[in-house]
């Protein structure tokens, strides 16, 4: 697909809760120990709050969200236990694609589209290393760009991942496509200058919308990419 001048558009997409159904949620609840009631450490809490951010800084969001006394003191440790929760969840296999999101992965390689991850996580290359499309094909082969796990100066809800994720594939930020779960990926992608889709498989559409996501959708298999190509950058297959 190309634009209305005939340049390339590009997809960046988001890994956990967009590629991945992955452990995240589940270790952060499962590492709060006596910090705070796990009960408290709701989907909407960890979307809210947690999704989309690096390690230290979900850590420090999450226990102030839960009013956690000496937030600040107490991420770190909480920080190194969520990733050895983590750890172990993924050596048990609890990391799983999304059938719709590896059709749409698919459908855009078939049609020469330039693809990039980029997720704050650290674990994202390995999880989608495991994911296998085809013999000697992991999920991870079939982007031509890895922003994953990065040390970058700023986090979502900066755009700074998504615009070196744009300069690696060499296609201009106006010309992307963001694929993201969290309200503060949405937000990065605004600030970024890139159209964006909101993927609300958690009944969260609302704060996508309120982030101001140009589409939201449940599933990635309805033609929404291609759709939000055509209206928002003039895009022709």
């Amino acid at each position: 697909m190309t634009d209305g001048a005939g340049g390339p558009i590009a997809a960046i997409f988001d890994v956990d809760g967009v590629l991945l159904a992955s452990p995240h949620e589940r270790a952060w609840r499962e590492a709060l120990g006596g910090l705070a009631d796990p009960a408290l450490f709701t989907t909407a809490l960890y979307q809210e709050t947690v999704a989309g951010k690096p390690r230290a800084a979900g850590a420090l969001a999450s226990l102030q969200a839960l009013g956690v006394a000496d937030a600040a003191g107490q991420a770190p440790a909480y920080a190194i236990r969520k990733q050895a929760r983590l750890e172990q969840l993924v050596q048990a296999g609890a990391v799983q694609a999304f059938p719709d999101a590896m059709r749409l992965v698919r459908t855009l390689r078939g049609l020469a589209w330039p693809m990039a991850v980029a997720s704050s996580s650290k674990n994202a290359a390995a999880m989608l290393r495991a994911i296998v499309v085809e013999p000697g094909c992991s999920l991870f082969e079939m982007f031509a760009v890895d922003m994953c796990g990065r040390d970058l100066a700023h986090g979502k809800p900066d755009p700074e991942i998504f615009l070196l994720a744009a300069a690696g594939l060499g296609i201009e930020p106006r010309h992307c496509i963001v694929l993201e779960d969290a309200p503060a990926g949405i937000e990065a992608a605004r600030a970024g200058g890139m159209s964006s889709i909101g993927v609300a498989r958690l009944d969260d559409a609302a704060g996508l919308r309120a982030a101001q996501a140009d589409m939201v959708v449940t599933r990635l298999d309805d033609g929404s990419v291609q759709a939000l190509a055509a209206r928002m950058l003039g895009g022709t297959v």
